[in-house]
C-alpha cells in the first residue's frame, strides 16, 4: 500500500494543472504587459485577455461584453450581490438568498442590511433544497434581488436554479447565483438558465488563484465596487491579471471538454467510497444522498465524533480532508450549511471529503479501510473522558 498522501479536499481547492501553467508562462514575462497600453506590447496583453474573454463567453453561451474579470470568487459574489442591489435601491430595499450560501454571499447580505436594506434568508430542507414555492412565497414588491448559490461547496446540494431564475424573473427580480463550486462541473450555459449574474473562481477547476469572472446579463443594474481606471468597461478598475486571466480562460476549456466523462468517474468514486465507508462503520449519515449533488463532493456525519479531532487523526494518517468550506478555517463555530439542515445532519461531526481528477480508486480503498478505525478510535475516547 502508499505511503503517499491522499488529497481529498478538492473543493477548498484544486492543483494548477501543467497545461494551465503553461499557457500562462509567457504573460509571467515576455508578454506580461499592461492590456491598457497603447503600445505594440500592450495589444499583445489585451489580445490575450480579449481571448480568454471570448474563451470564457463561448463556454458560458453569454456575449464577451457581459464578462468581467476579477480577483476572484469573493469578489464576484460581492459584486454580484453588492452591485445590483445599490443600483436599484431606489425600487425597494429588500435582498433574498438561502441560508447556505458562501461567506461571500452572507456577509455581502450583512453589508446590504448595514447601507438599510431588509434581507431575507431562505431555509432549506434537510437535504439542503430551496422549495420553488417558498422562493416564490418570499418575494416581495419591494423585493430588487435574490441570490442563490448553483451548488453548496458543504454537501454538493444542486439547487433547482432554472426554475428559481424564472420564477425571479416573472417577478422582476435580479437572480444571482454563485457558481464558484459547480464551475468545471455543471453546464454553466446562462441562457438555459435564465440568469442574470453568475460568479467562479479559477482555483475551482485547476485554474490559478486569485482570478475570477462575474458574468453580468447585459441591461441588468449594476454599480462598481472598485473605482479607479475604468478598467472592464467601468465595472471593475484595476489593472487586469493577464497570466490569471489566460490561464483561468484554459482550465475551464478543459475543464468543460472533459466534463461529463470526468463527472461519471469521480462520482463513481465517491458513491464506492459511501459504500464502504457506510457499511463498515455505524452511525454515518451521508448528507443530501437523496438528491443531485455533485459527483466529487461527500458529506458524512458521523455520530458521536468531534469533526476537528478526526480531521486531525486523518491527517496523521495522510490524509487531506475538511469539515466544511475552507474559508471559515480557524472558527470554532458549527458549518451553518450543516445546521441548516436538521437534526440528523447536525447530531455527530461531519467530515467533507472532495474528490478531484487525481483520485483514484487505490486512494478510496485506502481512505474508506482506515476512516472506520479512526471514527472508533474518536467514539472510544469520548467515552472514556465522559
Amino acid at each position: 500500500m502508499s505511503d503517499a498522501r491522499i488529497y481529498l479536499d478538492h473543493a477548498a481547492t484544486t492543483p494548477l494543472a501543467p497545461d494551465v501553467l503553461e499557457a500562462m508562462q509567457p504573460y509571467f514575462s515576455r508578454d506580461g504587459y499592461n492590456p491598457s497600453s497603447i503600445h505594440a506590447e500592450g495589444r499583445r496583453a489585451r489580445e490575450a485577455v480579449d481571448s480568454a474573454r471570448e474563451c470564457i463567453a463561448g463556454i458560458l453561451h453569454c456575449r464577451p461584453k457581459e464578462i468581467v474579470f476579477t480577483a476572484g470568487g469573493t469578489e464576484a459574489d460581492n459584486m454580484a450581490v453588492i452591485g445590483a442591489a445599490r443600483a436599484a435601491r431606489t425600487r425597494g430595499k429588500h435582498a433574498l438568498a438561502t441560508a447556505i450560501e458562501h461567506h461571500a454571499v452572507l456577509h455581502a447580505m450583512r453589508a446590504l442590511r448595514d447601507e438599510g436594506f431588509d434581507v431575507t434568508l431562505l431555509p432549506v430542507d434537510a437535504n439542503g433544497l430551496v422549495d420553488v414555492e417558498r422562493f416564490a412565497d418570499a418575494l416581495r414588491d419591494d423585493t430588487v434581488l435574490a441570490a442563490v448559490m448553483y451548488a453548496n461547496n458543504e454537501i454538493g446540494t444542486i439547487q433547482p436554479i432554472a426554475e428559481l431564475a424564472e420564477v425571479a424573473r416573472s417577478r422582476g427580480v435580479v437572480f444571482s447565483t454563485d457558481a464558484v463550486q459547480a464551475a468545471g462541473t455543471l453546464d454553466l450555459d446562462v441562457t438555459k438558465l435564465g440568469i442574470d449574474a453568475l460568479a467562479i473562481s479559477a482555483h475551482k477547476f485547476y485554474g490559478p488563484k486569485g482570478v475570477g469572472a462575474l458574468y453580468v446579463r447585459d441591461g441588468t443594474p449594476h454599480e462598481p465596487l472598485i473605482h479607479g481606471g475604468g478598467q472592464e468597461r467601468g465595472r471593475r478598475s484595476g489593472t487586469e491579471n493577464v497570466s490569471g486571466i489566460v490561464g483561468m480562460a484554459k482550465a475551464l476549456e478543459v475543464a468543460e471538454r472533459a466534463r461529463i466523462e470526468t463527472n461519471a468517474r469521480i462520482a463513481a468514486l465517491r458513491d464506492a467510497l459511501e459504500v464502504k465507508v457506510t457499511a463498515a462503520c455505524p452511525g454515518v449519515h451521508v448528507n443530501a444522498k437523496s438528491v443531485q449533488r455533485l459527483p466529487g463532493i461527500s458529506s458524512l456525519t458521523f455520530a458521536g465524533v468531534d469533526a476537528e479531532s478526526l480531521l486531525i487523526a486523518l491527517d496523521l494518517a495522510g490524509i487531506a480532508a475538511s469539515a466544511g468550506s475552507a474559508c471559515a478555517a480557524g472558527s470554532l463555530e458549527a458549518s451553518h450549511v450543516i445546521a441548516a439542515l436538521g437534526a440528523a445532519a447536525s447530531n455527530g461531526g461531519t467530515l467533507r471529503l472532495s474528490l478531484g481528477r487525481g483520485t483514484t480508486q487505490e486512494q478510496v480503498d485506502r481512505v474508506a479501510s482506515l476512516l472506520p478505525s479512526l471514527v472508533a478510535s474518536q467514539r472510544e475516547g469520548a467515552t472514556l473522558s465522559v
